[in-house]
């Protein structure tokens, strides 16, 4: 379908048209005219749908005609890089109209706290917010929400994974009850519908399947105990320095240690977590994009919401807690038809969530035990009693009927 069929302001649509948008994707298409006819929404989509253009665009129709001077939208995220993203793209569309925007992140007073209280004071067309930091002005008591039209939640799933359902809540207590409200999440466990439940008044509901990862990733598992993983993961990587390379790791502590494990062997690599200031992470994901190094070693603040393209390896050294954050993390390979690989370190506790991450391929993937022959010694024997993987997988294993046993 084509923007212009969706009943979208023609100045929005020439914000669209400079943005190089040809088409809506299945998500725009669905969601589009759901928010542009003033209903609340929960959405379903994973990261590269489309899912922010699909609330922006009928958020800056709403601007353009109601001629609001205040607050319009309040759209929460969590995390920093998603926040300034979304600014940006808020940029782009609303080229050819007066709307404002500005992104509420950090730590403390002293990183642009005055301007982000000015803005928030004064009134912005949209505020994109990640929730600690909104919560810390709202409680300075100057900021209002009184004219507020629209709440978005994007990526709630993740928020809720990072512990802001009570900063959540607080905010949304102090909107105005009647609002337009939308939520936009990857995945769409019981947790996420009960939060929803809290929030949203008869919504729609827009469910797009989890996309298999694309065809070009070789995907590979490795067996390994968490002493052999950084020795294994040197080796893998001697004859990669030229590669473009994320390093995924679920624990922010581990992020140093890898970092000088590969600074020892002449790798260097830069690390991005929570524990980084706003300027040590854009001097970070800038010097990556321009290649200024070729390894980023980096928490799941970096697996969703940001736009690094032309990856060719991307490792798990923890296997993500659920099955989608793994499709997150390896499809930042093999974008656009390309071919890329991604590695995935496997120890003994991780087990079970491989089981979920295989029902999600609906195949099995090798796992590959290769630290005998590395000196590394014996790495853990992979169980089938986790769930029965020794049979090629078939569909009907994933209805209703639970797979023979072994």
């Amino acid at each position: 379908m084509q923007f212009n069929e969706l009943n979208i302001h023609e100045d929005v649509l020439a914000g669209i048209d400079a943005m190089n948008y040809l088409q809506a994707s299945p998500i725009q298409e669905m969601a589009i005219p759901i928010i542009l006819d003033g209903k609340d929404l929960i959405a379903s989509a994973q990261t590269g749908t489309g899912k922010t253009a699909a609330y922006l665009i009928p958020l800056l129709d709403l601007i353009i005609r109601s001629g609001n001077e205040h607050i319009t939208a309040l759209i929460l995220v969590p995390t920093r890089e998603l926040a300034k993203q979304i600014d940006e793209q808020i940029e782009g569309f609303s080229y050819f109209i007066r709307a404002t925007s500005l992104a509420i992140y950090g730590g403390g007073k002293g990183e642009n706290w005055d301007q982000q209280r000015k803005a928030l004071v004064d009134g912005a067309d949209i505020i994109i917010a990640t929730p600690g930091r909104l919560l810390a002005h709202m409680k300075s008591g100057d900021v209002k929400f009184d004219d507020l039209k629209c709440l978005v939640l994007d990526e709630a799933d993740k928020m809720l994974d990072m512990g802001f359902s009570d900063d959540i809540l607080y905010v949304i207590k102090h909107l105005p009850i009647n609002r337009q409200n939308l939520m936009f999440s990857a995945t769409m466990p019981q947790k996420i519908r009960d939060f929803a439940n809290k929030i949203l008044r008869n919504p729609e509901e827009i469910k797009l399947a989890v996309s298999k990862p694309a065809v070009g990733i070789d995907q590979q598992f490795f067996l390994a105990a968490d002493h052999q993983k950084l020795p294994l993961l040197i080796h893998l990587l001697k004859d990669k320095k030229d590669l473009t390379i994320i390093i995924f790791s679920s624990q922010k502590s581990m992020i140093n240690q890898i970092i000088r494990a590969l600074g020892k062997v002449k790798i260097m690599a830069r690390g991005i977590s929570s524990d980084n200031s706003q300027e040590e992470r854009e001097e970070y994901l800038r010097g990556f994009k321009n290649k200024n190094f070729n390894i980023l070693v980096a928490t799941d603040v970096l697996s969703r919401g940001i736009d690094i393209n032309n990856l060719n390896l991307v490792i798990n050294y923890d296997v993500p807690r659920d099955a989608e954050d793994y499709i997150h993390r390896i499809g930042r390979t093999a974008r656009a038809e390309t071919t890329g690989t991604s590695f995935t370190f496997i120890n003994e506790k991780d087990q079970r969530k491989i089981a979920s991450i295989e029902k999600l391929l609906e195949r099995e993937v090798e796992k590959q035990n290769i630290t005998a022959s590395l000196g590394l010694g014996a790495a853990p024997e992979y169980s089938v009693e986790k769930r029965s993987f020794n049979k090629p997988f078939k569909k009907k294993f994933f209805g209703k009927k639970k797979p023979p046993t072994a």
